[in-house]
């Protein structure tokens, strides 16, 4: 029977996998391997500051196991998302890993390099043409969004994927790209159904997540057939159910039907999870809808100020119950003290009460015996931050609240100094689709003989 088998080998680049789950994979000759090796889930920060949230010798270890694979029985393997955001820096940062690899192990292969970045000027003049629109519920962008992000990144689509495997490649190392992209590209090339490549694609791209018990650092394999794909896990501790299947089709998804994506939406509604045995699950009715325009997502990161924590534990009753009142003092007495510091902003992060959910925490009773504090500071120089958490914590670690028993400090500190420069601070400020004529050429690519 005709078909598509891809070999996902972990969540993210560098989150890492057993061997000997890798090898089950590889014995089952995979037609593609294939990871997503980033995510906005880490915030904007590293978008922003251009680094990656993963770590390089995890992230060397993951690909050289890979592309040594992939060489050896001639597998293409193909990477979205390199460096984690995807960017022109964490692109170059992952190319050079693979170099490494090369250099290190002798090995010969063409690598196709796509870059993600858009040019401000372009985006700005798609912006004046009406052409950029924000992404429920972020804010209409302004030309200040644009000019002031540091990179702009855009969620490429399978169509440069497939240029790269025709022009020959047999690595793919691509800035930010759609989750599904690099695991529907090779299926969609050879012909099968774009729905079913895609919302197969969806599921690999956080690899043995989708199995129970879930792990975001083990492999996973999917075979895509003419009308339908079938998930299945390659360590024997995890099985493939229809409950975590179709639980993780639903997955960072406001709609449970509609998975809207780069030219178009995987359509969910007549979808159906069959067991086929303990390890696997069948999936069929998946179907791609294409938009009449094609749209990519922006996504954009501008620094806004720089940031100061720190750190505190009281176990004091007396303390935990004023807690509110103490911090509402402690903020009024920053503002008087600091009447001319006006472009600052300063948080009290409180957990073991609404520290994880603030407003929306629906338990609104302190029944903690201890808490931790976070006193967390952010204005525009790193020395005006240093200046309003300092004096917020020592506001507070000497502060006089009703019932006080002891007068020696109201707080204490797990590390000396108390303090912590975190440094620059980035907001998203592009989270915004963008129409684009040309899927490909909006996306810069590069072929080299590594």
């Amino acid at each position: 029977m005709k078909c598509i088998k891809i070999l996902s080998t972990t969540a993210i680049l560098g989150y890492g996998f057993p061997l000997a789950s890798f090898e089950a994979g590889i014995k089952m000759k995979p037609d593609v391997i294939a990871v997503d090796a980033g995510s906005t889930d880490p915030g904007p920060y590293y978008l922003g500051a251009g680094i990656s949230f993963t770590d390089y010798l995890a992230v060397k270890r993951d690909l050289s196991i890979m592309i040594q694979a992939g060489i050896e029985h001639a597998i293409p393997v193909l990477i979205g998302s390199a460096g984690g955001s995807g960017a022109k820096p964490h692109l170059d940062w992952t190319v050079n890993i693979i170099n490494e690899i090369a250099v290190e192990n002798n090995l010969h292969f063409k690598m196709a390099v796509i870059e993600a970045d858009f040019d401000k000027k372009f985006v700005l003049e798609e912006f004046a043409k009406g052409k950029v629109r924000p992404l429920y519920p972020a804010p209409e962008c302004t030309e200040e969004d644009i000019t002031e992000s540091t990179h702009i990144v855009g969620q490429m689509g399978v169509e440069p994927f497939i240029k790269a495997l025709q022009d020959g490649a047999q690595v793919i190392c691509a800035g930010r790209s759609y989750d599904p992209t690099m695991f529907a590209a090779l299926p969609i090339l050879k012909g099968f159904d774009k729905g079913l490549a895609l919302h197969c694609g969806k599921i690999l791209e956080c690899a043995a997540i989708a199995s129970n018990p879930g792990s975001g650092s083990d492999c996973m394999f999917g075979t895509i057939y003419e009308d339908s794909f079938v998930l299945q896990t390659l360590n024997p501790i995890r099985k493939c159910t229809t409950l975590s299947v179709s639980a993780h089709t639903l997955y960072e998804k406001t709609n449970p039907y509609l998975l809207p994506g780069p030219g178009g939406t995987i359509d969910l509604q007549n979808t159906t999870f069959t067991q086929l045995d303990e390890d696997r699950v069948e999936v069929k009715g998946s179907r791609f809808i294409e938009s009449d325009v094609y749209t990519i997502k922006l996504e954009g990161a501008k620094c806004v100020g720089y940031r100061t924590v720190s750190i505190a534990g009281s176990r004091d009753p007396i303390f935990i119950k004023e807690v509110d009142n103490i911090i509402e003092a402690v903020n009024l007495r920053v503002k008087d003290n600091f009447k001319d510091l006006s472009h600052y902003h300063l948080n009290f992060k409180i957990y073991g009460k609404n520290g994880v959910m603030g407003e929306l925490e629906p338990v609104k009773e302190i029944s903690s015996h201890e808490l931790c504090i976070v006193v967390d500071a952010v204005a525009q120089s790193q020395e005006v931050a240093n200046t309003i958490c300092g004096f917020a914590r020592s506001t507070m670690l000497h502060y006089g609240y009703s019932g006080r028993i002891s007068t020696a400090g109201n707080l204490a500190f797990p590390y000396s100094p108390s303090d912590f420069k975190v440094g620059a601070v980035y907001n998203f400020s592009l989270y915004h689709l963008i129409e684009v004529n040309d899927p490909i050429g909006i996306f810069k690519q590069t072929m080299l003989e590594l």
